[in-house]
């Protein structure tokens, strides 16, 4: 009889180890490694107008800073890790404007994740439903295929917007907006 051999499970910090040398898109979860494929165009003008739209609003402010694809640490034994298309994260949480040396600790104040056409939707609200669970006060749900946004809350309030609708980010940026259309716009 032949013993299977069980995989070893890898920890945040030897993924992050590895990710410095590895061009291959991936996340951790379980501390088991799952390869991402690569995005269509539509995905990634989309994710960088909401790091971009993000970003022009907080930055100025000194609010925190807004991030692409970079790695959360939601989860411990066995380690998660997982990368918002675009996150936000608040000044409270960076002291002295500090950024870890490895990944965040704990989860982002706004999770974006942009689905195409290829993705399920469940899986996509299955994703919202992780970052709430892991602490993320804000979920925006970018679906590019019919150019709308759907907004988690922890109370389990959802809403979805159209284009012509202004999306707001309280309570964790009070006074942010930015119409949907402006996520979508190739020219944006």
């Amino acid at each position: 009889m032949t013993a299977l051999a069980i995989p070893k499970l890898i920890t945040a910090e030897e993924f992050a180890m590895m990710s410095e040398f590895d061009d291959v898109r991936r996340e951790l979860v379980n501390g088991e490694l799952v390869d991402l494929p690569p995005n269509p165009p539509i995905h990634g003008i989309a994710q960088a107008n909401a790091g971009v739209i993000l970003g022009k609003f907080v930055r100025p402010r000194r609010l925190g800073v807004s991030f692409i694809r970079t790695g959360f640490i939601i989860s411990r034994n066995p380690d998660t890790v997982l990368t918002p298309d675009v996150a936000f994260v608040s000044a409270d949480k960076l002291p002295g404007a500090r950024l870890p040396d490895g990944y965040f600790t704990s989860a982002p104040d706004i999770a974006v994740e942009v689905t195409t056409r290829s993705d399920a939707p469940s899986a996509a609200r299955n994703r919202a439903r992780i970052w709430l669970d892991a602490g993320s006060p804000l979920v925006w749900l970018m679906f590019t295929a019919s150019r709308t946004v759907a907004v988690y809350r922890p109370n389990g309030e959802i809403e979805t917007l159209g284009e012509d609708d202004i999306l707001d980010a309280a309570p964790v940026l009070a006074s942010f907006s930015a119409k949907v259309s402006e996520f979508f716009d190739v020219y944006g």
